[in-house]
């Protein structure tokens, strides 16, 4: 009988190197992917108004009790691990939650400066809710509770500073080998990728590995206001970072 394969959530905010943590895992051979499933039921729910819209929900299963069924279900592919990239503010109230104890949940955060620059100057009109800081750390609550003990948390400027040691350590608090080929992979777009991608994976189709930490443009007016509204959200599970 083959082993039960391992699922990992890994739960981020948008524009938080996100995509390229999931081309990282795709890049072993043991682990399939699949990018923010929940973000067409999101949609669908909310209403919102984001870029590719039409194109996203045409294109992926918007019914998240089916979308569930699919990442409790058989792994793609019949490899070992199965990596769920997942945006914390797609899990509306009408969403269920029951499905993540078949996971292992881990937390992907960055510094709210870096998330707004990026993000602002993608989306410039939105909502602090589209950025998920209050969200991922009720989920994490949750899952500490659950646990009864802190789930993983990396933080995106650690892997950029550090990425093997940081995935090292991820791996190993997973309980999963660590890859070398997790530091590589080949540019462009994957088969994989959301109907979205077109609008917001520009620089990681460019990509061939992590890149350097950089510094980031001032921010100003209300994204100030926002970043500290919630920067105590990012400081709580930032206490709980997994060390390289």
């Amino acid at each position: 009988m083959s082993p039960e394969p391992v699922r990992i959530a890994m739960w981020s905010g948008p524009r938080n190197i996100s995509t390229a943590m999931m081309r990282a895992f795709e890049n072993r051979p043991d682990t399939s992917v699949i990018d923010e499933p929940f973000y067409a039921a999101y949609l669908k729910i909310s209403g919102a108004d984001h870029p590719l819209r039409d194109e996203t929900l045409g294109r992926h299963e918007s019914d998240w009790r089916k979308v569930v069924e699919m990442l409790t279900g058989p792994v793609p592919g019949g490899r070992a691990i199965f990596y769920q990239k997942h945006m914390t503010h797609h899990m509306l109230p009408e969403v269920g939650r029951g499905w993540m104890a078949a996971c292992r949940n881990v937390f992907l955060i960055r510094a709210p400066e870096a998330v707004l620059a990026s993000y602002s100057a993608k989306r410039p009109g939105f909502l602090p809710a589209d950025i998920g800081y209050a969200t991922q750390r009720e989920i994490f609550e949750a899952e500490a509770d659950r646990l009864g003990a802190p789930p993983p948390v990396i933080d995106a400027e650690d892997v950029l500073r550090d990425p093997q040691g940081t995935l090292g350590a991820l791996c190993a608090a997973l309980g999963i080998p660590f890859c070398e080929r997790m530091l590589r992979w080949p540019p462009g777009r994957r088969a994989t990728d959301g109907a979205w991608a077109p609008a917001w994976y520009d620089s990681v189709e460019r990509s061939t590995g992590f890149a350097k930490p950089r510094l980031y443009p001032r921010l100003n007016g209300e994204l100030i206001n926002l970043a500290d509204a919630v920067r105590e959200h990012y400081n709580h599970l930032a206490q709980y970072r997994t060390p390289a």
